[in-house]
């Protein structure tokens, strides 16, 4: 299963079950369709049109949206005068100028139009969170979360393993493209690969390719983050950026720096 689909999944989880109706459902499918097939066609318009205006923010005004950031490159100074709080601050410090405007939102709460309180994801991690990357009229998202050992035994029914292979998918489906596995020094190991989230699901979001990385730890434990390039549907906040908001090597950067580890 996608692991953004899986995050997902788990958040809504006690969120309760909004009343749709089975035609109120189709007919938004359709709706939904009929923009992508528009939108297929006028692209680049799309691209240029798209900071010209702000489309509303699905949930209201109760929506977790926070002050947004403009990255500024390291600095460790603001990194450890931040407050616990402004996890957006501290990511941007870590981050080059041109990965544009960095804002922490909710995935839950834009798609499923839920409320912040029901939105909320479990944080392990300093920087765990589902981050809005502002660039050039586009909006991309990165979702950062580290999975302690007992969380990946429940999903997987083992511990993450980092001699295992994860570029290796025999009969699963989607492949992963462009796949790169790194061991690291300290016995860790980062696999990254692309994903063209060309994949069956819910019809009222259309996720755009991603750049994904998972860190597999010595003790079980795993980093899981997607840099994604945005979607397109129910609760969008723009168009799709042209990348993944962070390459490879960003990705490597932030895994491997202790900025991402618990205290202790």
């Amino acid at each position: 299963m996608n692991d953004v689909r899986e995050l997902l999944g788990r958040a809504v989880e006690g969120a309760g079950k909004p009343a749709f109706s089975a035609g109120a459902v189709y007919a938004k499918a359709v709706r939904i369709r009929r923009r992508r097939r528009a939108a297929a066609s006028a692209a680049a318009l799309a691209v240029v049109a798209a900071g010209a205006f702000t489309l509303p923010r699905a949930g209201g005004d109760e929506d977790p949206v926070h002050t947004s950031v403009a990255s500024a490159g390291p600095s460790p100074s603001t990194s450890t005068s931040a407050s616990a709080d402004d996890r957006a601050g501290r990511l941007a410090a870590l981050l080059p100028p041109d990965v544009g405007e960095i804002e922490e939102v909710s995935l839950l709460a834009l798609i499923k139009g839920v409320t912040p309180e029901q939105g909320q994801t479990t944080r392990l991690g300093p920087l765990d969170g589902q981050y809005a990357f502002r660039k050039d009229g586009g909006v991309g998202y990165l979702v950062l979360t580290l999975e302690d050992r007992e969380a990946v035994e429940r999903k997987t029914g083992r511990p993450a393993d980092p001699d295992e292979d994860l570029c290796v998918r025999v009969g699963q489906e989607p492949s992963r493209t462009d796949c790169e596995r790194e061991p690291l020094p300290d016995g860790r190991t980062l696999t990254t690969w692309r994903d063209t989230m060309d994949v069956g699901g819910d019809d009222s979001v259309g996720w755009g390719p991603e750049l994904v990385a998972r860190l597999t730890q010595s003790d079980g434990s795993q980093f899981l983050v997607r840099s994604s390039t945005g979607f397109e549907g129910s609760g969008t906040q723009g168009p799709l950026l042209s990348e993944p908001p962070l390459s490879r090597q960003q990705l490597k950067k932030l895994l491997t720096g202790p900025e991402v580890l618990p205290r202790g």
